[in-house]
């Protein structure tokens, strides 16, 4: 009788061969997969290598302590011989102020800071709408970072105690409602303008009164002429408003309740603190503009269309640049005898049009890869042309659009430093052009262009990352 041994239990697994896992199967499949890869490879690594060999002793032989390029130069021939190079960020200690706030003046330092502060509170409920979590992590590092960067620069009592309060309410408000912080939202452009430029208190509260006004002529003239034309309406009474009203309003205001901050000069902005205003305004408000004009491209209305492409059209078809001299000297020739409209705002003005007509093409693009049966579902359901709109056909184009909105902003926030060509002083030509003036800094070259680059990097690095976890939220791919 033949007898067969059968095994009672199983072998261990064996591990797979070494050219199968971990990094040998990583560098196998991604480096050295052909012998182009291989070579390719190599000459990436000699490339690198040379790079780093060159590089190295510059920043490990860096300067922080000095008065001067010449000291700079000095130490590291003491510490790493005679012919050696190192990096002089000295130069970044000594004025990292000017780069960040121009010529701003010092002891108002504490206004930009906390702009800047309460304009991430301002950000909160429309980049965490519904997250409570969320916007209290936020709020929570802008409180620490308000009390921190504030008593640094000596902000007086008042407005400290103010402002700390202001952000830890709004931090208890982000919990019980967070949908009211959107009329934070709302009012802090005018509070911005206050602390930036300063001057009376109702010169900017009296300009916000035009909005008011605005919504109140359409929401009463709508049901009687119809929702165009009273929209029109109320553009024509704002206008009105701004124009003859604001003045006056604001002087008796004043003479009432004088109560206001220092008169800062648009000369005084550079650096960093020009380029997020430039930029955080011409992105906030390019936006809403971009989407109308896209909608007006799409009207069956003649002459919005027209009006929509034409617009679109010439300012793609024209250099920023262009319009940045537009807006420093042609802009004043078409303003009434007397007017000080300021640089600024003029910059602001235009590059703010010049983003909207990209941006327009951008959301064009988004509501053309739409399916024809988003429509017609939102005319099955009976919804006037602005409510469809809202509900259905914007979120969907826009949530399709994220990517390339996002890179335009990235763009718009870069091209900032084009300012200086029209004498304002950027961080990256007009404030790096004034240091390496100075005597103390002269032939120094490559720290400010690596400090300046550094910044802008995270902050646009920032947008982008923000833009993929807003992607992978909304499941652009999927859905």
């Amino acid at each position: 009788m033949d007898q067969h041994f059968s095994r009672s239990e199983m072998l261990p697994p064996l591990a797979p061969p070494i050219t199968e896992r971990g990094a040998v199967k990583w560098m196998r499949e991604n480096l050295f997969s052909s012998p182009l890869n291989a070579i390719l490879t190599l000459l990436g690594l000699a490339a690198i290598y040379a790079l780093v060999a060159a590089s190295l002793p510059w920043w490990l032989n860096s300067v922080w302590n000095a008065e001067s390029l010449g000291q700079c130069r000095a130490i590291v021939a003491e510490t790493a011989g005679e012919g050696a190079t190192g990096a002089c960020w000295a130069m970044i200690r000594e004025r990292w102020h000017q780069f960040l706030f121009g010529f701003y003046p010092p002891d108002q330092w504490w206004r930009p800071i906390l702009a800047l502060g309460l304009l991430f509170v301002a950000l909160a409920p429309v980049l965490f709408a519904g997250q409570k979590r969320n916007m209290a992590f936020l709020l929570g590092g802008i409180a620490v970072y308000l009390v921190v960067t504030l008593t640094l620069a000596e902000t007086p009592a008042a407005a400290f105690a103010l402002a700390v309060a202001l952000v830890l309410g709004l931090t208890a408000l982000s919990q019980v409602q967070p949908g009211r912080l959107l009329w934070f939202t709302a009012i802090y452009p005018a509070l911005c303008f206050w602390l930036l430029w300063g001057g009376t208190v109702w010169a900017p509260i009296v300009a916000m009164a035009g909005f008011v006004l605005l919504y109140l002529v359409f929401r009463f003239a709508a049901p009687v002429i119809g929702l165009t034309p009273a929209a029109g309406a109320g553009i024509v009474a704002a206008v009105l408003w701004w124009l003859y009203l604001q003045g006056p309003v604001s002087g008796l205001l004043q003479g009432a309740l004088p109560f206001g901050l220092r008169a800062i000069n648009s000369d005084l902005f550079g650096g960093f603190l020009l380029a997020i205003v430039i930029g955080v305004t011409g992105i906030a408000f390019s936006l809403p503009i971009g989407i109308l004009l896209a909608l007006g491209r799409q009207s069956d209305m003649l002459i919005v269309k027209t009006l929509s492409v034409g617009f679109i059209e010439f300012v793609r078809g024209v250099p920023l640049i262009t319009l940045l001299f537009t807006a420093s000297l042609l802009l004043q020739y078409f303003l009434p005898p007397g007017t000080n409209f300021d640089i600024i705002l003029r910059v602001i003005i235009l590059v703010t049009f010049f983003a909207a007509a990209y941006l327009a093409e951008v959301i064009r693009g988004g509501l053309a890869a739409l399916p024809r049966g988003q429509y017609e579902a939102a005319d099955a359901l009976g919804l006037d042309y602005w409510r469809a709109q809202r509900l259905i056909i914007l979120p969907q184009a826009l949530k399709v659009s994220i990517p390339a909105i996002v890179s335009t902003f990235i763009g718009l926030f870069k091209d900032t430093t084009l300012v200086a060509f029209v004498g304002l002083m950027d961080p990256l030509k007009g404030v790096t052009q004034i240091v390496r003036a100075d005597i103390d800094w002269k032939g120094i070259y490559w720290e400010p262009y690596i400090f300046v680059g550094a910044i802008f990097f995270i902050i646009c690095f920032g947008m982008s990352r923000y833009s993929m976890y807003l992607e992978k939220k909304l499941k652009t791919d999927h859905r």
